[in-house]
C-alpha cells in the first residue's frame, strides 16, 4: 500500500548554521576592542549551530539531572548525575573561555570577547550557562580575600573542565556556584538565618538551609551567613582538603519551569567548613561584585534567546507558504518579524556595550564603571522582562509547529522568564536602579553622557531624553520614587538602546526603534510598527549570513 500523502510546505531542518553570523555581534567586537577575538567567536558560533551541538542541547533537556542522596550501602553521597550531553556542553564552554578565563587575559577587550562567546553559545542551550556564568562572576568577589583569590583564581580561569568531587586545589579546573537565598527571605538576603561559628584554625562552621543553590555539583560556592558582626560572605568547598565531603546535604532538586539541564537544589549546611571572603559583616558588599557580573549575563542570555527565537521564526517564514505567498512576503508577518529583529538587535547591542564597559572599568575608567553599574540595573529590568514576550511571539510565528516540543521553541519560551527572575526579579531590579542613582557617584552623569552622545541625531530620541530628565526630580520623594521605579527603568533602557542604535546600527533599524519605542507610534504587541516602516533592510540585516 502506498503513502497516503507527501510532506509538503514544511521548512527544512535548521542546522549547520553559525550563531556568529550576526551583524550586531560582529560590529560590536570590531567597534569596542574585541576584533582580535572574532575568529574564536566565529568558530564557536559554527559549533553552536552544528547538528552535533543541537543534539547535545536536546538530550541535556530531555534527560534532566537526577539527585542521589545515598549510595547502595546507605552512605550519604549527595551527588547529582547529569546526562553526558550536559558535560559535553560544559566542556565546550570552558574550553572556549566563556567562564573565568577573561580575568586572566591581558589583551584589552577580553570581557567583550567573552560576552560574545557566551552570547553565541547560549543560543544552543542556555541551561549550562548558569554554572559558566557563576564561575565567571566568582572571581571579582573572591578578590576581596587576596589569599583565597591567589589559590583559586588560576583554577577558575583554567580551560579544563574537570568534573568530579575531589579536593578543589588538586583539580585541573574548577566550577563555582552561588548559595545565598533562603526560603524566609528570598531576595532579602539580610533576613538569612544561616549561622557561622568561628573555629580556632580561622575557618567557620556553617549551619542552616539554602532555598536555591544552582549547579550543586560545583567545586566551590560563595554563600552568606550570619556572624557576630553581621551578614558575611564565605567560600564553601564541596570537598575538603583531606578528601572528605563537606557536610552540604542536598535535600532535593527543584522541579523548574525551564532551565532543566541545570540542577538547582535545596541545601542544608550541617556544620559545613567555610573560609571567610571579605570583611566580617560586609557580606552583601562582597557578594554584590558577583551579582553585578551575573546580571550582565542575564542581559546577554536574554539577547541570545531573542536571537535564537528570531532565527527560528525567520527560517520558518522563509520556507512556508500561506494564502498564496511565502510567509516572509506577507506584509503583516514582515512587520512582526521586523519588530522581533529590532528588539533582538537593541538587546544585543546594549548587552555588548555593557560588556565593553567592564573592560574599560577594569582598565581604570571610573566613568565606565559608573555607566556599567547603572546600565546593568536598568537593562536587567527591561531587557530581561522583554525576553518572555519576545519568545512568545517568535513561537507564534511557527503557529502550531512552534507549540510542539520538537521545534525547540518551547525550550526558549520556558527559559525566558528565568533571566528576569534570577539575580533579582522585576521589583528588585527596578529598586536597584534607585539605589544606584542614590549611592553610585557619577552614575547618572555617565549614563546621560552616553545617551546624549547621539544628541541631535534623532528628534524622537532627543524628546525621550528630555522626558526622562523631567521625571528625575520626582525621585526626591522616596515614596513616589518607588512608584516610578519601573517606569524609570524602562525609559532609561529605551533611551540608552535608542542612542546606541542611532550611532551604531543600520539607519532603518534605528529609525524603526525610535519611531515605535520612543516616538509613541507603537502598539502593545509585536508587529505594530508604524505602517510606513521599511522592513526590507531590517529583515535583510537579520538574515545576513556574513557581516564581513
Amino acid at each position: 500500500m502506498g503513502a497516503t500523502h507527501e510532506v509538503l510546505n514544511q521548512p527544512p531542518p535548521l542546522t549547520d548554521f553559525s550563531t556568529a553570523d550576526d551583524p550586531a555581534l560582529l560590529e560590536a567586537l570590531r567597534r569596542d576592542g574585541g576584533a582580535w577575538g572574532e575568529p574564536e567567536v566565529r568558530e564557536l558560533g559554527a559549533l553552536a549551530g552544528s547538528a552535533e551541538v543541537q543534539d547535545w542541547a536536546r538530550m541535556a533537556e530531555e534527560h534532566p539531572p537526577v539527585l542521589h542522596t545515598h549510595d547502595r550501602y546507605g552512605h550519604r553521597i549527595d551527588e547529582v548525575e547529569y546526562h553526558p550531553a550536559y558535560h559535553r556542553l560544559m566542556a565546550a564552554a570552558v574550553d572556549s573561555g566563556q567562564h573565568a578565563a577573561a580575568w586572566s587575559e591581558s589583551r584589552f577587550g577580553a570581557h567583550l570577547v567573552r560576552a560574545a562567546k557566551f552570547y553565541a553559545f547560549a543560543q544552543a542551550e542556555p541551561g549550562h550557562g548558569c554554572p559558566i556564568s557563576m564561575t565567571y562572576a566568582a572571581v571579582p568577589a573572591l578578590r576581596a580575600e587576596p589569599e583565597l583569590a591567589a589559590a583559586y583564581e588560576p583554577l577558575l580561569a583554567s580551560r579544563v573542565y574537570d568534573f568530579g568531587l575531589r579536593p578543589p586545589l588538586g583539580k585541573r579546573g574548577l566550577i563555582a556556584g552561588m548559595s545565598m537565598t533562603e526560603k524566609q527571605g528570598g531576595s532579602d538576603v539580610r533576613a538569612n538565618t544561616t549561622r557561622a561559628l568561628p573555629q580556632a584554625d580561622g575557618t567557620c562552621l556553617l549551619t542552616g538551609h539554602k532555598w536555591f543553590t544552582s549547579a550543586p555539583m560545583s567545586d566551590i560556592f560563595l554563600t552568606l551567613a550570619q556572624t557576630d558582626e553581621g551578614l558575611t560572605c564565605f567560600l564553601v568547598p564541596r570537598v575538603l582538603p583531606d578528601g572528605t565531603r563537606n557536610p552540604m546535604r542536598l535535600q532535593r532538586l527543584k522541579n523548574k519551569l525551564g532551565n532543566r539541564s541545570n540542577a538547582s537544589s535545596e541545601v542544608e549546611y550541617d556544620g559545613a567548613v567555610a573560609w571567610r571572603v571579605g570583611e566580617p559583616g560586609r557580606g552583601v558588599r562582597t557578594i554584590v561584585e558577583m551579582v553585578n557580573v551575573t546580571r550582565l549575563d542575564c542581559v546577554i542570555g536574554t539577547a541570545a534567546g531573542m536571537r535564537a527565537g528570531l532565527r527560528q521564526a525567520l527560517h520558518h517564514a522563509e520556507h512556508r507558504r500561506a494564502f498564496g505567498a511565502e510567509l516572509i512576503d506577507q506584509p503583516l508577518m514582515r512587520h512582526v518579524l521586523a519588530d522581533l529583529a529590532i528588539e533582538s538587535e537593541a538587546a544585543t547591542t546594549l548587552a555588548l556595550r555593557l560588556a565593553a564597559a567592564l573592560d574599560r572599568a577594569s582598565a581604570g575608567d571610573e566613568s565606565e564603571a559608573a555607566l556599567r553599574r547603572l546600565g546593568l540595573a536598568v537593562s536587567k529590568y527591561w531587557v530581561c522582562k522583554r525576553g518572555a514576550a519576545h519568545a512568545a511571539e517568535a513561537l507564534e510565528c511557527l503557529g502550531g509547529n512552534g507549540y510542539v516540543e520538537d521545534s525547540g521553541m518551547p525550550r526558549l519560551y520556558r527559559e525566558a522568564p528565568l533571566l528576569s527572575i534570577w539575580e533579582g526579579s522585576g521589583n528588585v531590579a527596578a529598586l536597584d536602579v534607585l539605589r544606584a542613582l542614590g549611592r553610585e557617584s557619577g552614575a547618572l552623569e555617565a549614563f546621560l553622557a552616553e545617551v546624549e552622545a547621539a544628541a541631535g541625531a534623532d528628534a524622537r530620541l532627543d524628546a525621550a531624553v528630555a522626558r526622562l530628565r523631567e521625571l528625575l526630580p520626582q525621585l526626591a520623594d522616596p515614596q513616589r520614587a518607588q512608584l516610578l521605579a519601573r517606569r524609570l527603568a524602562e525609559q532609561m533602557t529605551l533611551v540608552l538602546q535608542g542612542s546606541l542604535l542611532v550611532r551604531h546600527s543600520h539607519p532603518a533599524v534605528a529609525d524603526a526603534f525610535c519611531a515605535s519605542r520612543l516616538g509613541g507610534d507603537w502598539g502593545h504587541a509585536f508587529g505594530t510598527l508604524p505602517p510606513d516602516v521599511d522592513t526590507g533592510p531590517i529583515l535583510e540585516r537579520a538574515r545576513l549570513k556574513d557581516a564581513r
